[in-house]
Order: structure tokens, then sequence, then C-alpha cells
């Protein structure tokens, strides 16, 4: 059987100052009435095991807040007042602990709840970065919230800049200082721009990358409820290729094999 020092504590403390108070006024100076200090210790308990542990201690003290009151009577009995007092008490650390204990499980169900979309996060961020489809989620500003390990391995991007949370148009410059796009010097700045428009749009119409490692790549924009968006790299190098030049087959599968892709590997490595 587990020892619950929690459930304990609140009774056990509300019981202790009380001995104390009795002690104290008894041997050495009087002793208000400690009905204040007995409400925040019923907060405490209930804030530390819950409602239970709180009327538990609300209970002792009533029960000693009444000997107290008879103690220091020049007549047996109580009076009108005397009663009034220890129902007000009585009231008042009851709902103290009620409150207290809701809005202990309230928090612990909040932070249960939180824990658990936090794993599922995890798992999803674990199960995007295993597929071959680049993924990039951006915010309402559009800056990378997430970046998976697809898309930093087609545009070579480093964890760093990746995790840094980049906006889109980053994304894109770097993708042109690392001579990853297919296209020609003079169409890189229209490319970018066209693409940025589209991405701001939430234009949703496919496109084809062509990057100069061979691999083409199925560009997606997707536009979320709160205003991001989700782009999708989708690796189609297979079911494009194929209508280029038979001539060119040999060419594109030497890129793929090795080419681009070894020296940039190469080059990282070097750095």
């Amino acid at each position: 059987m587990q020892f619950d020092w929690r459930a304990l504590s609140g009774p056990l403390l509300t019981a202790a100052t009380a001995l104390i108070a009795f002690l104290v006024d008894r041997t050495l100076v009087a002793v208000p009435n400690p009905a204040p200090l007995f409400v925040c210790i019923v907060a405490f308990a209930a804030s530390l095991s819950g409602t239970a542990s709180g009327l538990a201690s609300a209970a002792i003290a009533v029960v000693a807040s009444a000997l107290f009151f008879l103690n220091h009577r020049a007549t047996p009995g109580y009076d009108m007042s005397d009663l009034a007092r220890m129902v007000l008490l009585a009231i008042t650390a009851a709902g103290t602990a009620v409150i207290t204990g809701h809005l202990r499980r309230k928090w612990i169900d909040a932070f249960d709840s939180q824990r658990r979309h936090h794993a599922t996060a995890e798992r999803l961020r674990s199960a995007l970065d295993q597929v071959d489809i680049g993924i990039v989620l951006l915010d309402a500003d559009t800056r990378a919230e997430f970046i998976n390990r697809a898309f930093r391995h087609y545009f070579s991007l480093p964890d760093e800049k990746a995790d840094s949370k980049p906006p889109f148009i980053a994304l894109m410059y770097h993708g042109r200082d690392t001579g990853a796009f297919e296209l020609p010097e003079d169409e890189l700045s229209h490319f970018i721009a066209g693409r940025t428009e589209m991405m701001r749009a939430g234009d949703s119409t496919p496109i084809n990358i062509n990057l100069r490692d061979g691999q083409v790549l199925r560009f997606s924009c997707t536009a979320l409820p709160d205003g991001g968006r989700m782009l999708s790299y989708t690796p189609v190098t297979d079911l494009v290729r194929h209508t280029d030049d038979p001539a060119g087959a040999d060419y594109y599968r030497s890129l793929r094999g090795g080419g681009y892709r070894d020296l940039a590997r190469h080059l990282r490595a070097a750095e």
C-alpha cells in the first residue's frame, strides 16, 4: 500500500497548527482566532492533493475553532455570535476546498491535454521526416514553422537555417544561391516572384519544378484555416523525365546517380 503524503499533509498541518495555537494560548500569550490561517491551509491542501484533502482539513479547522471559541469564553457554551462565526468559517473553508480542488483538476486536465497534444505533434513531425515528399508549413506571416528532412535534402538547406524559421522568400533565394533550380540566371527572378505570388494567393494549382541534379518536384500550395500555408514538393522525376528526349536519358540518370548531388555532398563534407 503506497503512502499518500500529499493527501495527509493538509489535515496534519491543520491539526498541528491548531495544537500549537492551543499550547501557546495556554502557556505563553493570548492567541487570536486562527481561522484565517486555517482557510489558507485548506486552500494549500486542496491545491496539493484535491478536494477530499481540502474538505478534511476544513473539518479539522471547524472543530479546532469551536474548541478555541469555547476556551475563550467566561461562561460555558456558545452564544449566537460564536455560532455565526463557526458557520461562516465552515462555509468559507468548505467553499475554499471545493473551488481550489476544482481549479486543480482543471489545471491537471489542461496539462495532460497539452502533453498529449505535444506527443502527437512530435509523432507527426517524426512521420513527416520519413516521407520523400518535401513539406514546409508556413504561418500567416509566411515564415516556415516546420521544414521536413526531404525538403532540406532536395535544396541542401542546413539545419541551422531551417530551424531559424526563415520566410518563404528566403527559402527561394537559398535555392537560387545554391543553384538548385534548372533555370537560366535571367529567369530566376521571374520564377521566384511567380512562386511567391502563387503562395500568397493560396493557389493550389500544381506545377513542376526542375532541379539542376535532374530531379523533378511537383509543387503544390494549400491554404490553411489559420492563414498559413502548407507547401508540398512531391518527387515525380520518373513520371516526367520519360517524356524527355531519349538521347538525354543517360545524362539525367548520371545526374541522379551522382553529378551535382555528389559534388554538393562532397562540398558539404569538406566544409
